[in-house]
């Protein structure tokens, strides 16, 4: 597996993002298939594992811990704060954006008992609470790093202003944000604020939570815990006119000898060495497909046409509803 540069470790050129495994799309897969796919990647030279307190309330970071500690000193072990699950007095546990520092404490001492870990080699914060000021959360995350609790730090949706006053607190290694060719908001500002900072961008949703693998023709197969039916790309109008830009998609891949979903993860990587995708699968065989794409060269030719076809003026509608563009800090083209 090719290699790049993770905030200060070197890791696989493509992670493994594990929420998929217990959270977000329906019912989540058995943990037996769960444990097939972590192994499968850790196997195929995988070394950037991701996952969040949020992710299944806390069972993606138990998953990982319990499958993953016997080969703890080969991978590189990112999770994130600042956003958990929180049982109320009714007894429903629901997601709560909390930045405080008191809060990150706790959700990391959560995080590094349900990971079996002593320490998370890179933390993010999940979301930048508007509430708390970004430097009293970056300043209670670097105290983890001081307590040695956590090697190095990271942000997740957050706009280059935002990322420059925290860098400011504490060396930002990474940054995580969805970017894809139908997600191209990073682009605005915030790539380039990772390179001049030294910090390593990383997409998640890389084939734009399955679009891009030209498999889901039809979103009313989707459960009805999956989270992509609140989400406007996904309603069916809007979804239906994106359809039309898959044909053109399967016939570029093919004329570049991939797949549409090793197109997508290609594309990202040839965008510039400091981006690491992070797709994330229930399926061994996607699994082994997805990271496929570290071998597939892209002609400038194909990426200015796949970039033509696919972007933010051909695709319809919004990444998120409108509470959820309220939460993230990102630069919105």
């Amino acid at each position: 597996m090719q290699q790049r540069q993770f905030g200060p470790f070197q890791t696989s050129a493509i992670g493994l993002g594990c929420m998929n495994l217990s959270h977000a799309y329906g019912t989540p897969p058995s943990a037996e298939q769960g444990e097939r796919v972590l192994l499968a990647a850790l196997d195929a030279g995988v070394t950037l594992f991701d996952t969040a307190a949020l992710y299944g309330f806390g069972a993606n970071e138990t998953l990982v811990g319990r499958v993953m500690k016997p080969h703890r000193r080969r991978f590189t072990l990112a999770s994130k704060g600042g956003l958990a699950g929180v049982t109320g007095e009714d007894g429903v546990t629901r997601r709560v954006i909390d930045g405080r520092p008191e809060t990150i404490r706790r959700n990391c001492e959560d995080s590094l008992r349900r990971l079996q870990t002593d320490v998370i080699d890179l933390y993010y914060l999940h979301r930048w609470d508007k509430k708390v000021p970004i430097e009293d959360s970056v300043g209670a995350m670097s105290d983890l790093v001081r307590a040695g609790k956590v090697r190095a730090l990271g942000l997740s949706e957050v706009s280059a202003a935002t990322l420059r006053k925290a860098h400011a607190v504490h060396p930002i290694g990474a940054v995580q944000t969805e970017y894809s060719l139908w997600t191209r908001n990073p682009e605005i500002a915030v790539l380039d604020a990772c390179k001049e900072l030294g910090a390593t961008f990383v997409a998640f949703s890389p084939v734009a939570r399955g679009f891009l693998c030209d498999a889901l023709h039809d979103v009313g197969t989707l459960d009805a815990k999956d989270i992509r039916k609140a989400m406007p790309r996904f309603a069916p109008d809007n979804y239906a006119a994106n359809l039309q830009l898959l044909p053109p998609l399967r016939t570029l891949a093919r004329e570049a000898g991939c797949t549409p979903a090793q197109l997508a993860l290609a594309w990202l990587l040839h965008k510039a060495p400091h981006i690491i995708p992070i797709p994330g699968t229930t399926s061994v065989e996607h699994l082994r497909e997805d990271l496929d794409a570290v071998d597939v060269k892209l002609s400038a030719q194909v990426i200015a046409r796949a970039e033509e076809l696919i972007n933010e003026k051909t695709v319809h509608g919004h990444r998120y509803s409108e509470q959820g563009r309220i939460e993230v800090d990102t630069e919105e083209s």
